[in-house]
């Protein structure tokens, strides 16, 4: 017994007629004839009454019926499945972040995405880019965005967008009577980083770019998120950096000031071998977007 089998009779019992099946079906008579015949000795049993003017089913065809229709739409169901998944409109897809979903590129971009491929679900993640190249390569993520010009073996890497970085004062600071600062007035500044993604990057990035000037940066790790990092800002415990999309959060006393010359790429990284069709819809939809903004990919 097979799906052609299942198909021929079902049509027959429907259509009351080998004859009316097989145009239904687009074949000959004598193939659903033929099929059927295979079918019943196959089962050991008769199918269907053979009368001049068509067939109609035995018992043990009408006991056969009800699954067989079950069976062929569980089939079809599953096809319908398939081929969503394959054309990208439905499915799964796990995006790593090393970003703000506050505003910006990314937010606009997981926006657009949801609003045309409403069947696929998106999950987004945390992480340190260690983590996240990890579990792209082991196809646990999708896609990963990522800062800086690195590139990953085993991976692609598109450049998609840039953002400016701030540093975070509390609003009575004096450097916040400024519009923009340099890096030369926050050399002697005390920075709060936080212990989880990106807390140990914003360390590095600080520590490189004070040592520049010859200064040994004062830094100290918060066991706390990003949100309440902010609110420790705001309090005195220290100044932070950040990029461009977080600055669309609001956290009272606090405020955001650019830092002259500093940018920060963006880079969208997954695994050429992942044939999710979902992943392979969001990457072109995030060149797109990235051309409309004026990138040279």
């Amino acid at each position: 017994m097979n799906f052609r089998h299942l198909r021929y009779f079902v049509a027959a019992s429907e259509h009351g007629s080998f004859r009316k099946a097989g145009v239904a079906l687009g074949v000959q008579e004598s193939t659903i004839s033929r099929r059927i015949r295979d079918l019943e000795d196959g089962l050991g049993s008769a199918l269907f009454h053979r009368h001049s003017g068509g067939v109609c089913l035995t018992v043990a065809g009408q006991r056969l019926l009800s699954k067989a229709q079950k069976v062929l739409r569980y089939i079809n169901e599953g096809a319908e499945i398939v081929d969503a998944v394959g054309r990208g409109t439905e499915g799964q897809l796990r995006v790593g972040i090393f970003s703000s979903l506050a505003s910006g590129f990314l937010q606009d971009l997981l926006r657009t995405f949801a609003a045309e491929h409403p069947g696929v679900y998106v999950e987004v993640v945390d992480g340190n880019p260690a983590e996240h190249v990890a579990a792209i390569r082991q196809f646990r993520l999708d896609i990963a965005f990522l800062t800086g010009t690195l590139e990953w073996p085993q991976c692609e890497t598109t450049y998609l967008w840039s953002e400016r970085v701030f540093v975070v004062l509390p609003e009575a600071h004096a450097l916040a009577r400024k519009e923009e600062v340099k890096w030369h007035d926050l050399a002697h500044e005390t920075f709060i980083v936080s212990d989880v993604p990106p807390g140990q990057e914003v360390h590095d990035y600080l520590v490189q770019r004070v040592a520049d000037l010859g200064h040994h940066p004062k830094i100290q790790a918060q066991f706390v998120g990003r949100d309440n990092l902010l609110t420790l800002v705001a309090i005195g415990s220290g100044l932070t950096v950040t990029s461009e999309a977080t600055t669309a959060a609001h956290v009272p006393g606090i405020c955001y000031r650019p830092i002259i010359g500093e940018v920060l790429p963006f880079n969208g990284v997954w695994s050429p071998k992942h044939d999710n069709p979902a992943l392979r819809r969001f990457v072109s939809m995030a060149k797109m977007m990235a051309r409309r903004q004026g990138v040279d990919l």
